[in-house]
């Protein structure tokens, strides 16, 4: 039975997110909701010398009210910049010359001020080197209704998915018995258990942006993932 996971996009996000995202058959993004400030959406950790530092995208100011596919950036050198930063950061990792070609091209290639487009650009161009088919889609696309765990379940339906994948940080909100009244299975994933890989500047550590794995083991990436899913790259 179909599986799709249902997640706001985030900027270059960690490992276990793309491990979701090779877990499923369909990646719903949930941008049509509430953007939060000092989250994810908009900046991801990188590993320095200094210790773990964030790498950022300006936004423009608004109304806390405006959703994720709302919000703009402020400074359209914001790709030089983060770019710049990166090759400084990860120049000495071990696969850093073999991936960077492809990374730089896909700043550059980068043209939209909105954060939702950005987010989805990176995520559809580094699937790729982990070995990942994504079929990445948007929630406003399906026209849901209802307000939390209802428009959750809604999405699934006109999804046409029997499997409902999400973290376990969704125990704390989620009715479990509003997909099985649909016949919906809810299948909790499990992000522990990673293994570690040649990382600079130890100690390791797991809570950085995927770009981390992929300068520091290029093509052996995929396989510091734990699941897969239909059409991976093994």
């Amino acid at each position: 039975m179909k599986r799709i996971a249902i997640v706001q996009s985030n900027y270059i996000p960690w490992k276990g997110y793309f491990d979701l995202i090779a877990h499923v058959d369909e990646f719903v993004l949930l941008d049509d909701v509430q953007y939060t400030g000092r989250d994810w959406r908009n900046r991801n950790r990188i590993k320095t010398a200094r210790g773990l530092d964030w790498l950022s995208i300006p936004v423009t100011g608004g109304p806390r009210s405006r959703l994720i596919n709302e919000v703009t950036t402020s400074d359209p050198q914001w790709r030089t910049a983060h770019w710049r930063i990166l090759a400084q950061t990860y120049r000495k990792a071990a696969f850093f010359d073999e991936a960077a070609p492809v990374v730089e091209e896909l700043y550059r290639r980068c043209e939209s001020d909105r954060l939702s487009e950005i987010n989805r650009h990176f995520l559809e161009g580094l699937c790729p080197l982990l070995g990942i088919r994504a079929n990445l889609s948007r929630a406003e696309s399906y026209g849901a209704t209802g307000s939390k765990t209802e428009r959750l379940v809604d999405l699934c339906r006109k999804a046409g998915a029997g499997h409902y994948v999400t973290g376990p940080a969704a125990r704390a909100y989620l009715d479990e018995s509003l997909f099985r009244q649909e016949g919906i299975e809810v299948e909790w994933f499990d992000y522990s258990g990673y293994p570690e890989y040649p990382q600079l500047h130890p100690p390791f550590d797991h809570r950085v942006t995927v770009l981390d794995l992929i300068f520091s083991t290029g093509a052996a990436a995929g396989g510091y993932l734990k699941r897969g899913a239909p059409g991976r790259r093994r």
